[in-house]
């Protein structure tokens, strides 16, 4: 049996042969939007209604990327391939490398009468772990809204949307909003109507699908104290390659509107190649900030929005 400094020697050893982050950024680093799929398609098939069919990317492979970039938290958005199935994602809180590391959004249709109660036993499951009820309305001005099939585009002005934004409040969710810019005033009538719920809206609200105007009225939304903007999937806002220098004006106009207190980052990254760049593209795009406000977009907001231990 090796002596105890053998062990350490090679314990050493081992962890100096690990690939590190080059240029991890200051303060706490935590990743709003991440999609995992699972490499069993046995186990955790795609749902039947799924909308893309992506490539595996799993839990575990994941799990070697957050310890070498030194991650203090993900969340992980529920993907549509799943729809309402969250078995993978309670795979995932299962077997976290560090407990309390992850938490989830949910994935339901917010005009079934039965989503109340579906939401609140996967609550019950999953104490303190789901964050969010995710919906998609992505479709454009004057297409008719879904009432069944894949869970996205449903009417926002439903009887039955209300009744799902005020159980999720009463289970202390947020709801984040996947959108285009052209449904902002409806997303905002619910807001003030619920103006305790938190309410984030992703992907700089994909801008780039729609009109400046359409975006004025995004950005009305900051006027609501507990509206939450996520700086992730700028490439649904710019008309541009890496580093998307297009969008810098978009994000300075974004930033004073909700200040770095309401400002999320999302998207670091699935390898520490992409996670550096994405450190790199941030700093960017956010050179007019402060250090401590940027520390508080890449971490300290989301960390308390969310109620990560940190």
């Amino acid at each position: 049996m090796p002596s105890s400094f053998s062990r350490r020697t090679l314990l050493l050893s081992a962890a100096s042969s690990l690939p590190v982050a080059r240029a991890r950024p200051q303060g706490k680093l935590i990743d709003t939007h991440v999609h995992l799929f699972a490499s069993d398609q046995k186990r955790f098939p795609y749902h039947k209604n799924a909308v893309y069919r992506p490539p595996a990317q799993p839990l575990e492979k994941y799990l070697d990327f957050v310890r070498a970039a030194e991650l203090d938290g993900v969340v992980i958005v529920h993907p549509e391939p799943y729809q309402d199935d969250h078995s993978y994602l309670e795979y995932c809180f299962a077997n976290e490398h560090r407990k309390g590391f992850f938490k989830g959004t949910c994935l339901f249709d917010p005009i079934a009468p039965d989503t109340p109660d579906r939401m609140a036993a996967l609550v019950r499951r999953n104490s303190s772990r789901i964050a969010a009820l995710r919906i998609h309305v992505n479709r454009e001005a004057g297409a008719p809204p879904t009432t069944a099939g894949p869970i996205r585009d449903r009417d926002l002005r439903h009887p039955a949307m209300k009744k799902t934004w005020r159980s999720a409040h009463e289970l202390g969710l947020a709801i984040q909003m996947h959108f285009i810019p052209v449904h902002a005033p409806d997303i905002a009538a619910l807001a003030m109507e619920f103006s305790d719920t938190p309410v984030i809206l992703d992907h700089l609200a994909r801008s780039g699908q729609g009109t400046p105007e359409q975006y004025d009225a995004v950005l009305k939304m900051a006027k609501s104290r507990r509206v939450y903007m996520k700086f992730s999937g700028w490439r649904y806002s710019s008309k541009q390659e890496y580093p998307f220098s297009d969008i810098k004006p978009l994000v300075r106009r974004t930033f004073d509107a909700f200040g770095p207190d309401r400002m999320m980052w999302g998207g670091l990254g699935m390898t520490l190649a992409e996670f550096e760049k994405n450190a790199q593209l941030f700093d960017q795009i956010f050179d007019f900030a402060s250090d401590n406000d940027r520390a508080k977009i890449r971490g300290g907001t989301a960390g308390r929005l969310f109620g990560f231990r940190l």
